[in-house]
């Protein structure tokens, strides 16, 4: 097999100058996100030495998220797309500039720390059914299945070099420094959006209306395919997602070094599959890939809770990562090859939702637990609960697993319609 048949392809980078500018505009902003994505918990486990205080994130996030990725999604279908990704970047950055000061004050506060993750919910659920529907938009119909694989391999680096550095630079250098680090990215993120092109709603476009988020929903409601991608990954963050208790982890596997690797190591699992990604943009069963890889999710998470060595654990972790992003490449061709533009903010508020409440829900599940019977039993447990639930998943929606792009009739009407917008674009 030749290697251009593996690597990535590179097509949507060469075709679309907004997909570039979004992609180093997420580079940039992930890289500082995941730099307080592991300064925050480490913080309040100082403050507290509490499991329960650091699942407690999950909670204080998990309202702000639903409310705002549902009016984020109708918000998407009729404002200026760009416009609600630029000032939500914005507020972004003024709530890691909270985290600073917070942290230069001789005794830091417990109750901003919460408050900041409520905010960063709030806004990230705001924001990312403008992101999701704009990709779809300014990306030709073939080339989702690589944009998606690319932007997994932008996710990807920034989940490994934001937590590694992280864990250095809060051990040497303080919480202060890693949220110093997290203001000048969004100042740069900000920066690259203002040169996106605008991104304006159709002309007929309603204002955001618990109507118009009722349509979105009655269309995700009548389409099995969806709801089976939405119900698949809740189930696997739900009963699988660790992150919360990997400081506590470090410490009973007596590494406490290894924090920031623990962070990183799913992503070093999906960056290698996103490097040998190339494959799958001949992939049509895409359903397949999403029931596959969160059933490899769970088992590589199931291990990753049994074994002591904390080498093998990182390996375990990898592997998990690897298995999440197979899967992540599954919803996001199939979201965006049969959703119609017209309602795809309003999806893409639901998808907010489908993969961000189960890892909200997963912290205070594992949180807890850990709290109840020990940190790596509440860690195997629930990679035992989420491979059981997708073998369920999988066999109550069959037409999950026989999803075709090549037959089904939404992908179908899709194409055509992206076909006929692209003739009409390029007609003078």
């Amino acid at each position: 097999m030749p290697l251009s048949a593996i690597l990535p392809d590179l097509s949507p980078w060469r075709s679309t100058r907004d997909f570039r500018l979004l992609w180093v505009q997420g580079l940039v902003t992930y890289f500082g996100s995941f730099m307080a994505m592991v300064a925050l918990p480490l913080q309040i486990k100082e403050l507290t030495d509490s499991p329960l205080a650091v699942g407690a994130m999950g909670a204080v996030e998990l309202v702000p998220l639903v409310v705002f990725g549902l009016y984020g999604g109708a918000l998407a279908d009729a404002v200026d797309r760009r416009k609600v990704i630029l000032l939500s970047e914005a507020a972004l950055g003024l709530l890691a500039v909270v985290l600073l000061v917070n942290a230069l004050l001789p005794s830091p506060l417990l109750w901003p720390l919460y408050v900041v993750a409520a905010g960063v919910s709030a806004l990230a659920g705001l924001q990312r059914p403008a992101l999701d529907s704009l990709m779809a938009r300014i990306v030709p119909h073939d080339q989702l299945t690589a944009a998606a694989a690319l932007n997994s391999f932008r996710w990807n680096v920034g989940a490994i070099a934001g937590p590694s550095l992280a864990g250095l630079v809060v051990a040497y250098a303080g919480h202060a420094s890693a949220y110093a680090v997290t203001v000048v990215g969004f100042t740069v993120s900000v920066l690259l959006c203002t040169r996106l092109s605008p991104a304006p709603a159709a002309h007929d476009a309603e204002k955001p209306s618990l109507k118009g988020l009722a349509e979105g929903a009655r269309y995700a409601w009548s389409r099995p395919v969806l709801l089976g991608t939405y119900a698949v990954d809740m189930a696997a963050m739900f009963f699988a997602f660790p992150n919360t208790v990997f400081p506590f982890l470090a410490d009973e596997l007596d590494a406490e070094w290894s924090l920031g690797l623990m962070y990183a190591a799913g992503a070093v699992g999906s960056l290698l599959l996103g490097l040998t990604s190339g494959w799958t943009s001949r992939v049509r069963r895409h359903g397949l890939l999403v029931v596959f890889g969160a059933a490899g999710w769970g088992l590589a998470i199931t291990a990753a809770g049994w074994f002591a060595n904390v080498w093998v654990v990182l390996g375990c972790l990898a592997v998990a990562g690897a298995g999440d992003m197979l899967s992540g490449l599954g919803r996001s061709t199939i979201w965006n090859q049969t959703i119609p533009d017209e309602l795809r903010g309003r999806l893409a508020g639901i998808e907010v939702l489908s993969y961000s409440v189960g890892p909200q829900l997963g912290q205070v599940r594992a949180g807890a637990a850990a709290g109840w019977t020990g940190t790596r039993s509440a860690i195997w447990s629930g990679g035992v609960a989420c491979v059981a639930s997708v073998a369920v998943l999988a066999a109550a929606l069959p037409r999950l697993i026989s999803y075709d792009a090549t037959t089904d009739p939404d992908a179908r009407l899709r194409r055509a319609r992206d076909a006929t917008r692209a003739t009409a674009t390029a007609t003078p």
